[in-house]
């Protein structure tokens, strides 16, 4: 997931004015969780110290890189198990972890508020905290600016007109690159995708580490101003880029979203398995939810959720993203990313 800095508006303030969602356990002494996630998990630490006035439960975050590292740390440290509870692990990602026996069952009491829509494992050992679909983004100024229509499916991509305009993130090393290849999978297929990525680069794409240097450096359309007006972000990507005017600088083109979910859970082994439930129960509670949009630029999990007014135009959320089985993608993912490697020479 991409990095988003910002203050929760209002969570403080919600969770001090009486949030019950855990119980009070000050009487049972000071406890800490910790909460292994990717790089991106941004929580104030007010936030942090309201929860702990709460509850009694000091959340301890500890961050492991992207959610690719975060689940290939989660895995290697299985067995003595370096926190208590994992925010993080996404769709693309969940069926190694769930395979290798990573998290713990739990059923939350938030979780039927909403997130149990994106179960993958009828344990429910992952609970849905958010959803970031990602999507092929424009910068739609430059395209105005220019006279050139802008591209709406797989299929522009790899027209000439759009030669040296587009940026991706490598699938080995970022979780929406990942994304992106298992987008173009279920759109091309087993037998095709290969072909639809060999039009993509003999069209000039380009491919990076990562979204911070993908968005950040190389999209025109975001703070860095970069050369390439095409790039593989989220859906939500647009909310963050809204002008004086009011409106999105940029698009996400809807046809070509692939559905992520990031997922938390109790890791197995974990001394502190009930505190670290209500931690869980805190990711998933109205309080937290209510923030996540305007803060983490990413959709909550839970239902009946407000979105800023603003995300109704610039970034509504997919209505028919693409998708893979959670056993396709355990099946698949590495020999995908090695094959996507080789074509590309990465």
């Amino acid at each position: 997931m991409r990095f988003r800095t910002g203050v929760l508006v209002g969570l403080v303030a919600a969770l001090t004015a009486g949030c019950t969602l855990a119980g009070n356990d000050a009487d049972n002494g000071p406890a800490t969780v910790t909460l292994v996630t990717h790089d991106s998990f941004a929580a104030p630490q007010q936030v942090l110290d309201a929860f702990q006035q709460q509850t009694g439960i000091t959340i301890n975050v500890v961050k492991k890189g992207d959610a690719g590292a975060l689940t290939n740390t989660l895995v290697l440290t299985k067995a003595n198990p370096i926190g208590d509870a994992a925010f993080g692990v996404d769709s693309t990602f969940a069926s190694r972890a769930l395979t290798e026996g990573v998290f713990a069952p739990y059923t939350s009491p938030e979780a039927d508020r909403g997130p149990q829509r994106y179960a993958v494992d009828s344990e429910h050992r992952l609970s849905a905290v958010d959803v970031g679909d990602v999507c092929v983004n424009v910068d739609s100024t430059w395209f105005a600016e220019r006279g050139i229509p802008e591209p709406a499916t797989y299929d522009d991509l790899v027209k000439p007109e759009y030669k040296d305009l587009l940026v991706v993130e490598n699938p080995a090393t970022s979780s929406p690159g990942l994304a992106f290849l298992l987008g173009t999978i279920a759109r091309y297929g087993e037998q095709n995708w290969q072909g639809y990525w060999t039009r993509l680069k003999d069209n000039g794409m380009r491919a990076v580490a990562g979204w911070e240097e993908a968005y950040g450096q190389d999209f025109s359309g975001s703070s860095g101003k970069g050369p390439r007006p095409i790039v593989v972000s989220y859906a939500s990507s647009p909310a963050a880029e809204i002008g004086e005017d009011g409106k999105p600088r940029t698009k996400a083109l809807l046809d070509t979203c692939f559905r992520q979910v990031e997922y938390a859970g109790v890791l197995a082994g974990s001394p502190n398995a009930d505190k670290a439930q209500k931690v869980i129960d805190f990711l998933l509670s109205q309080q937290f939810q209510a923030a996540v949009a305007e803060n983490m630029y990413v959709y909550p999990a839970r239902e009946g959720v407000a979105l800023p007014a603003a995300w109704t135009t610039a970034a509504p959320l997919p209505p028919n993203p693409a998708s893979l089985p959670a056993e396709t993608v355990q099946a698949g993912r590495e020999r995908w990313i090695e094959q996507w490697r080789s074509l590309l020479g990465q």
